[in-house]
């Protein structure tokens, strides 16, 4: 089964409370452009995030807002950054990386709630039901470029409406030489 395959760059999602410490009281994020996934954009927002160690700017927040303020990046990023993040499901906070989020008006200092976004597939749930994938199974996926291979360790991430599209990180987007064309093909998962 083909699969189109996305790149994601770094990346801030924030719940309403913490937008409005980061850039105002009754702040609302400027829509750049969509995304592949329904309902999801780009924001003309960026932050800055920061450790003892170092800081990123330039850092684009994603829209709309939600229930959790999570922070995204690469392993080249935690490395910058002198983090050691686990790799998870967005969401999936509990015992992440501290972090602080700059903004124009404010900042946040988070506790937890860095991550590395585990690789993943999202599908909606009429595509899950007809290929027989099921929430959080586990594929393989091959890339056929000059420096392809294979990725392990893809879950499967089920929602009502999704644009059936492989996720990945900048280091492995790279590392495979992906482009905006690139393909993907999941292996057997039965």
């Amino acid at each position: 089964m083909k699969i189109n395959i996305g790149v994601s760059n770094r990346h801030v999602h924030l719940k309403k409370d913490d937008l409005e410490v980061l850039f105002g009281e009754g702040y609302e994020l400027t829509k750049a452009r969509d995304l592949t996934q329904p309902g999801m954009y780009a924001s003309a927002e960026k932050v800055t995030i920061k450790t003892e160690k170092d800081q990123i700017g330039n850092v684009r927040v994603l829209g709309p807002a939600r229930n959790y303020t999570q922070v995204e990046i690469s392993k080249t990023d935690a490395f910058k950054l002198g983090l050691k993040p686990p790799i998870r499901t967005s969401g999936d906070l509990e015992g992440s990386s501290p972090i602080t989020i700059i903004g124009p008006k404010g900042e946040l200092q988070l506790e937890q709630g860095c991550i590395i976004a585990n690789r993943h597939i999202h599908i909606s749930e009429e595509d899950a039901k007809k290929y027989g994938f099921e929430n959080d199974q586990i594929v393989s996926v091959k890339v056929d470029t000059e420096k392809g291979g294979i990725f392990d360790h893809v879950h499967i991430k089920i929602s009502k409406e999704a644009f059936l599209e492989l996720h990945v990180d900048t280091d492995d987007g790279n590392g495979f030489l992906i482009s905006s064309d690139t393909m993907g093909e999941i292996l057997d998962h039965e």
